[in-house]
């Protein structure tokens, strides 16, 4: 497989993982995907030696490579291969449910297949002849966890490995390669061949680790291609800022809400509170001094700057200059209203934050005042959210009826989101967000959230994923992904008798639903 297709088709570790975890919320389990993969390397064993009387000596440790290791020994050992695994670790701590069901099957197969339990070197060292007699050595240890030089006593069983001089076949990929560079921390597994899942991992495409891979071959293991379009808790995962126990007050992301106008002290609070449901330690929100008291009193977790006037004006610049160097991501909108003045002060404040490197979220009135001049954010780290009338207030074009057919909007988002240099996230019933490369589609929600509010909750969120260190387009996938599910959720409970405060309140409970 030539290298530019490696570059064009491959996917990092946190992608692969992403989609296996979308793939079981699309109802394929992991255990089905194991299986599959075992019985993939199996297929090309199977291609290339006749398995009757085969010996196949199979090297695993305790991570989900290992499972797939144990599923290839089953397989193999049913069409007649003399199958010994050597596990290098306590079978007690091997990680995955999956893995460890595969194991136990091997327990049970103890006229069909030898396995020895070598936890450190010295007992590794003692099984030396099972590498001299073996006709095939398959590579089940080490794959996409891997980080940095290799350990004992899987360091020795690599040396091993290499020594040999047997076909070695490498699950996924080759132990000591890392996936996602390709470079190799002192020792790795020299394959005879790689069988690696659903796609080429992106480290293949560096020279350096070609000499580890042998021939490669792409394996399918039965992932529906909905689990990369349609957005899911895998996406939602790599959006999340993993907390550390020690971590202080702002360390997990500070957002600024600028929003709020005469008529409307409601929606930049609903941003707020979503912004720290998703897990943002701190929460600005700036608005006119009409409205700040009102703001204030929605909950005593906002931090409240106020400006002099009803309206965003050019009075709120010298507030919002300082607290922009505090925040990670900046959300504008939420019910600014249209005047002249606060649609001018609006775009002057849209280039700040795209001068100093901000992240933003663009919503609501901010996005009618962008259709003025949407050259102010282009190539930014910038996230806009339109329904299919601000789209077209922004780019002069009306997109298609969802009714005949929302696919049909999928090129359009992805265009124009090119020609914006922006992410787009297109709310509607199938939500479409774009960097203008890449295109996911959220098919969560309910249509209880067509309510007021439900959108500034989004932007909340998005806002926060952003503020924690998520790409535009990776917060604009998980945003879209939990929004949609917390509405789900209250729809199971409330029918579509619900608000956007309660939208709020349900987030926790979304989050939980995926350990997060």
């Amino acid at each position: 497989m030539p290298s530019n297709s490696l570059k064009n088709n491959s996917l990092s570790v946190a992608e692969i993982r992403a989609i296996d975890e979308n793939a079981e919320f699309l109802g394929v389990p992991r255990l089905l995907l194991m299986e599959n993969a075992g019985r993939a390397i199996v297929e090309e064993i199977a291609k290339r030696f006749e398995p009757r009387d085969l010996e196949v000596l199979i090297l695993a440790y305790i991570g989900n490579k290992g499972g797939d290791g144990f599923v290839v020994a089953r397989q193999l050992a049913s069409l007649g291969s003399k199958v010994t695994v050597i596990l290098l670790e306590r079978p007690e701590r091997i990680a995955s449910k999956e893995a460890r069901l595969n194991f136990e099957a091997l327990l049970k197969m103890e006229r069909s297949i030898r396995l020895i339990i070598a936890p450190d070197s010295a007992e590794l060292k003692k099984t030396r002849e099972l590498f001299e007699e073996a006709d095939v050595i398959v590579d089940a240890l080490l794959g996409t966890g891997i980080r940095g030089p290799l350990r004992e006593p899987v360091l020795t069983a690599v040396e091993a490995i290499n020594a040999s001089g047997k076909f070695v076949v490498s699950i996924d990929v080759p132990t000591g390669v890392d996936p996602d560079t390709g470079e190799v921390s002192g020792k790795a597994v020299t394959a005879n061949l790689t069988v690696t899942h659903h796609k080429p991992k992106k480290g293949f495409a560096n020279p350096e680790a070609k000499p580890y891979l042998g021939e490669l071959i792409v394996a399918s293991i039965g992932i529906p291609p909905e689990a990369e379009f349609f957005a899911g808790p895998g996406d939602l995962r790599m959006a999340v800022k993993r907390r550390s126990p020690t971590s202080h007050k702002g360390e997990n992301g500070k957002v600024l809400v600028v929003g709020g106008s005469k008529d409307f002290s409601g929606a930049p609070a609903l941003a707020a509170l979503a912004v720290l449901r998703a897990g943002v330690d701190l929460a600005y929100i700036a608005a006119p001094s009409s409205i700040a008291n009102a703001i204030r009193s929605f909950s005593p977790n906002f931090i409240v700057y106020s400006y002099p006037g009803e309206y965003f004006t050019e009075k709120a610049f010298p507030i919002i200059e300082r607290l922009l160097p505090r925040c990670d991501a900046v959300a504008v909108g939420p019910g600014l209203g249209l005047e002249a003045e606060t649609i001018d002060s609006c775009l002057s404040l849209l280039e700040k934050c795209s001068s100093l490197g901000l992240s933003m979220v663009v919503d609501a009135d901010a996005i009618k005042a962008l259709a003025r001049n949407a050259e102010v954010v282009k190539e930014s780290n910038t996230v806009i959210t339109p329904h299919a009338g601000e789209f077209k207030m922004l780019t002069g074009v009306m997109l298609p009826s969802e009714t005949e057919s929302w696919r049909e909007r999928i090129e359009i988002v992805r265009e124009y989101a090119g020609k914006l240099g922006v992410t787009l996230l297109l709310k509607a019933h199938y939500d479409i967000i774009s960097d203008g490369e890449r295109v996911k589609v959220n098919r969560t929600g309910s249509p209880g959230m067509t309510v007021g509010g439900t959108g500034d909750v989004l932007t909340g969120i998005t806002a926060a994923f952003l503020a924690q260190g998520a790409s535009p387009f990776r917060a604009a996938v998980a945003a879209a992904f939990i929004n949609g599910y917390a509405g789900e959720l209250l729809s199971k409970k409330m029918g579509h008798h619900f608000t956007a405060l309660d939208l709020v309140e349900m987030l926790p409970e979304a989050f939980s639903h995926f350990n997060l």
